[in-house]
Order: C-alpha cells, then structure tokens, then sequence
C-alpha cells in the first residue's frame, strides 16, 4: 500500500439539528488530520430527500466553527474535489453503477416494493435474517433489455459472492472478518436516481481521495460491502478506524430520548467549545498522562488511533458541566464578560460594573446560562417582604437577630471610608460581643443583603454593589422581620 497523504473526513445527512456524535467524530478527524498536515473534509449525504432539513448544512458548518474544527474543504468552504454534497453528484453514482452491471458485479433488479415488503414479512414469519432472494439476478440479458426498454422501474444490486469471507482491518479493532454468506445484495443505485450509502460513501471516499475513513462504530457492518466495492473497481482502500458508540447512562446508544444530542443545545446552555472538545476527546481515548483539563493542540499531539479503547463510552453530562465549570474558571474576567453578554439580553449591565461583580460569581457558574440568575442580586434589591429570614432565625431567635442587625447597621454608618475588610472586622467583634458564632451574624446580614441565604462572598458583595446600597437594603430587611 503505497504511502497517501492525510484526508479524513466526516459525511453527516442534513437532517436536522448537528448532532453531537458528529462533532465526536469531527474532532477526531479533524485531529488526525492536522497532525499529519493532511486535510479534514465535510461531505454532506443528502441522498434520502424525506429526511432533508432546509438549513441543516449551514447549522453542521456553524457548529464545526463554534468548536474551532473547520473543516478545509465542504459545501460551503469549496475545495478541489467539489461539489460536496452528494445530490450534486449523482451523475457519477449512475456511471459507477453501470461500470458494476458491465463488469458482473451489479445486476438490474425490478422487484416492486409490494413484492420486497411481502419478501420481508415471509422472512420475519420463519425467523430468518432479512436478505434478498436474487430473484432477478436469474433473468436472461435478453428479459433485462426488455424491461429496460419498456421503463419498468429499477435498481441496481451489488453482486455478492455468496463463498468466502470479506476480511479488513480496522486500526481500533483490529482484523474484523464477515462470512459472505451473512451479505445481502443490498441496493446501489435506488429507482428515483438517487445512491444509497453503500455505493455513493466508498465512492466518494476513493474520488475525494480519503485516506483515513474515522467514524462510529454503528457503521463497521458497512465496511464489508465497501471492501467488495474497492475491489471491483480496483481501488485502494483507505485506512478503517471505527470509534465507539456513544452511550447514555444505561449503556444504550446516546439518543434524544434519553440525552441532549443537539450541539445548539449545549451552545444555548452556555457550554465552552473547548470544553466540549476536551469533554468528547476523553470519550473513547485517554492521556498518557492521565490528565483530564488539556487543549486540542495538546490532544492532536498525542492522538494515535491504536489508543483508542472499542469499549461505548458514557456521556456523562454532570462532568461535562464540571469541566465547564473549570474552563470558565480558567478565563479573565474581561474575557467572561464578553461569553456572558448573549446570556444577558433581558438585563442591561454597565461593563464596568459587569467586570467588577463576575469575579464573585464565576467560581459558582458551571453554564454560562446561569450568569443571569448568579448576577441577580447584584443588579436588583430583593424583595424585603420575600427575604428568607427563617434560615437565620433557626440560627438566632427572632428578638436577638433584629438586636444584632441593627447593631450591625449601626457599626456599618460609622465607618466614614468603609470596605469589606473593615466591614468584617467590625462584624467579627460585635458578634463576639454578643457572644454568637461569626456566621450566624454573617446569614442574618446575608438574608437582608442579597436576598439570599447562598450567595457570593458577603462583604466583596457589599463593596461591588456599594456601601450605601447594602445599607439601604439592610435598613429595609431589618423593616420587613416578623414581629414574632
């Protein structure tokens, strides 16, 4: 096998939403394919016009760029091997498929679907695997002529050898070999003119030169009938490598039923692309040195197929949304506050002022979605008849806890040039005065002040929003305490 240079690919249908299992394997690829100074292709099989979504292929290639793994070639990137879509390209498909029926690989078949859908249900009846009967590969050249003359609608079959076996190897799996027998005639070229997958992937992975097909493992049942394709034609077949399936937390296959698949989804949850992508590159590989926070330049270093387990993988969203919690820790402020601005349409904050109060939220955010909730108190005095005394008063009864806020309100307006180190000092001394625990002062204040009895660092809060608002909001929560 003479040496090729690198072209990995991958080749999703338009049928809706970019699903994240596509960007799993588009990151492979597109790993793979940097490393060795090859080329990552996007192909689009749009060749099943029922389930064609308008839009679909703008939504893959946005997706691909919000996680930086634009591909060098595709439908809307152009490229040498155009058109990359492949409803652009079925006149080629029809050429392949006639060079099959010359060379005896391929036959005609004119079996309707009434009669191919009795043919099924006989099979599940006796409990036999779904397979074609051949029936029209037994017409005479001169029946085949006939019909073709007179428009009866057709296919063309591939030809299976029927003796044997079909063996490939995988660079995940190994020497993977399928009993000829096990094969069907599956369909090239369907009667409306358009391909099915098993002729019109390998034959755009040999026209576009692919070297290195990367994909799921759902599709290695596939890779037999392409094997039987390359030889006919006489082609060289690339190198095979067939990721594992992602799985949802029962082991099924990760579905929409059972998990978010959509990649718009985790872009509107407020989720980093490149924490996604260390996310998927730990799906089904591991580091050398089992690190688990790395970059993609640290990962395409790294990346050999042969270390890629063939075991399904979990997607587990809780640590998936852990890793985004690091990432977001990982940013400068100034950097946070520019991800947040299209989590914050309905509020309006000065950038100043947004720059100033994130640091006190952005240990807390795992999402970038819920900044909006984390910036509330900040933004908006809380409802002093709502406020969540009850926490406090479980700590200190109800006459004690108005004593020591007002106290506490009093020691705040003789500060002439308060900031949160002062604050808490002069907190810390009352409470030992009146011989509570620092916190249970701290929760009343906290209650009255943000609203909350979980919230940022209370004295940075009170210096980010600013000594004479904290004090109006105390004065207020000291007005709205229960009389008993």
């Amino acid at each position: 096998m003479t040496a090729r240079r690198v072209r990995t690919r991958i080749a999703p249908s338009p049928t809706g939403e970019p699903h994240i299992g596509n960007m799993y394997a588009a990151l492979f690829c597109k790993a793979f394919a940097e490393e060795h100074n090859g080329q990552f292709i996007l192909r689009i099989e749009d060749t099943d016009r029922t389930r064609y979504v308008p839009g679909a292929v703008q939504m893959l290639h946005d997706a691909l760029t919000w996680l930086h793994l634009e591909p060098d070639e595709g439908p809307l990137t152009g490229g040498p091997f155009a058109p990359y879509t492949q409803s652009e390209r079925l006149p080629l498909y029809h050429q392949l498929a006639e060079q099959l029926v010359t060379s005896g690989h391929g036959y005609y078949c004119f079996c309707t679907p009434e009669r191919l859908a009795q043919l099924r249900a006989g099979q599940e009846a006796r409990h036999e695997p779904s397979h074609y009967d051949r029936v029209c590969i037994r017409l005479s050249s001169e029946e085949v002529q006939e019909r073709l003359r007179g428009g009866v609608p057709h296919t063309v079959r591939l030809h299976i050898p029927h003796e044997g076996s079909v063996t490939f190897d995988d660079k995940i799996r190994g020497t993977v070999t399928f009993d000829a027998h096990t094969l069907t005639d599956h369909i090239l070229l369907k009667s409306d003119g358009y391909p099915t997958s098993h002729l019109a992937i390998p034959a755009d992975d040999h026209l576009m030169e692919i070297s290195h097909v990367i994909r799921a493992e759902e599709w290695l049942s596939s890779v037999p009938y392409y094997v039987l394709l390359y030889q006919a034609f006489g082609w060289q077949l690339p190198v095979f490598a067939h990721l594992p399936v992602l799985r949802n937390a029962d082991r099924s296959k990760m579905s929409k039923r059972k998990n978010n698949t959509s990649v718009t989804w985790y872009r509107n949850q407020g989720f980093l692309p490149e924490a996604i992508v260390n996310f998927l590159a730990l799906l089904g590989w591991s580091h050398p040195e089992g690190k688990e926070i790395f970059s993609f330049t640290e990962f395409r270093h790294l990346l050999t197929l042969e270390r890629i387990v063939k075991s399904g993988p979990i997607f587990d969203t809780k640590k998936l949304e852990w890793m985004n919690g690091v990432y977001i820790r990982q940013l400068s402020v100034a950097e946070l506050a520019e991800r947040v601005q299209p989590f914050l349409e309905t509020t309006t904050i000065e950038r100043s002022y947004l720059e100033r109060i994130l640091p006190l939220v952005q240990e807390r955010l795992r999402m970038l979605s819920e900044v909006s909730t984390a910036l509330e108190p900040f933004v908006r005095d809380p409802d002093p008849t709502a406020l969540p005394f009850a926490t406090a008063i479980k700590r200190v009864p109800l006459p004690e806890l108005r004593q020591g806020l007002e106290l506490a309100t009093a020691a705040l307006e003789q500060l002439t040039t308060p900031d949160a180190g002062q604050f808490e000092e002069r907190i810390r001394t009352l409470a030992a005065k009146l011989g509570w625990k620092a916190g249970d002062l701290f929760m009343g204040l906290r209650v009255a002040i943000t609203g909350s009895s979980a919230s940022p660092p209370l004295f940075a809060f009170c210096e980010a929003i600013g000594w004479g608002r904290a004090l109006h909001r105390l004065h207020a929560g000291i007005d709205a305490l229960p009389t008993r």
